[in-house]
């Protein structure tokens, strides 16, 4: 299942979006839903720091965006960042004490709008986060749902704060994500700054294609002398 696939990869941040904080319907469905949120359950104590974002609100429950670390998670927000009433997105931004690292690991999750008017305006509230709460010389990793097919948002965040999508670096342009079975559209990212990039993959095969209707994306990082 998910946990056992997520466990399996190892990884010490995991960045996860539409993430169920609640579904009472599904629980009343399924004798073995999990009793907690989500996240909880696919931590499993893998992960002892988590942090939700609760996004979308309904009447059986939320949905969000989560980060797992297993390193301690010194601060977390969630902020709203919905272009219209008819989609709530939230970006979900926590700072994380890494062992090696003098200033804390900034890293944001987010779910970015279907419509590119509002991918525009979310990724300009994603520059303004940063440039008022994220020192310069802090490290940063940004990864989530772009919904960016187009592949605007590598220039602009390039050029306005610095930041490399690990796969234009380590392959020369954005991963094809989407769908899993067949991935032909680059719609997820994986923004860095500070770091330098080891590996960063795409998981296939028939399990993953199974579990979800984007492919997982995998970095290895490597944090530059000055991070």
């Amino acid at each position: 299942d998910v946990r056992e696939r997520l466990h399996g990869i190892n990884a010490d941040i995991v960045f996860l979006q539409e993430v169920q904080g609640l579904h009472a319907h599904r629980a009343g469905r399924h004798g073995n839903w999990p009793d907690g949120p989500q996240h909880e359950f696919l931590s499993n104590g893998n992960w002892p720091g988590m942090a939700y974002g609760r996004n979308a609100v309904y009447d059986h429950g939320h949905h969000g965006n989560a980060i797992l670390s297993r390193y301690p998670i010194l601060k977390s927000e969630n902020i709203d960042i919905s272009a219209h009433v008819f989609e709530t997105r939230g970006m979900l931004h926590c700072e994380l004490g890494v062992p090696g690292l003098s200033e804390p690991l900034h890293a944001i999750c987010l779910h970015l709008a279907l419509n590119e008017s509002g991918r525009k305006k979310q990724v300009q509230q994603l520059a303004e986060r940063i440039r008022a709460v994220v020192p310069d010389a802090a490290p940063l990793i940004i990864a989530g749902d772009f919904n960016d097919w187009r592949r605007r948002s590598c220039g602009y965040l390039g050029q306005v704060l610095g930041l490399r999508e690990v796969f234009d670096l380590a392959h020369g342009q954005p991963a094809r994500s989407f769908p899993a079975a067949l991935p032909m559209l680059s719609l997820d990212r994986i923004y860095v700054r500070g770091f330098s990039v080891e590996t960063a993959n795409v998981l296939h095969g028939l399990h993953w294609r199974r579990l979800s209707d984007h492919a997982a994306l995998t970095a290895q990082l490597r944090p530059l002398a000055s991070a």
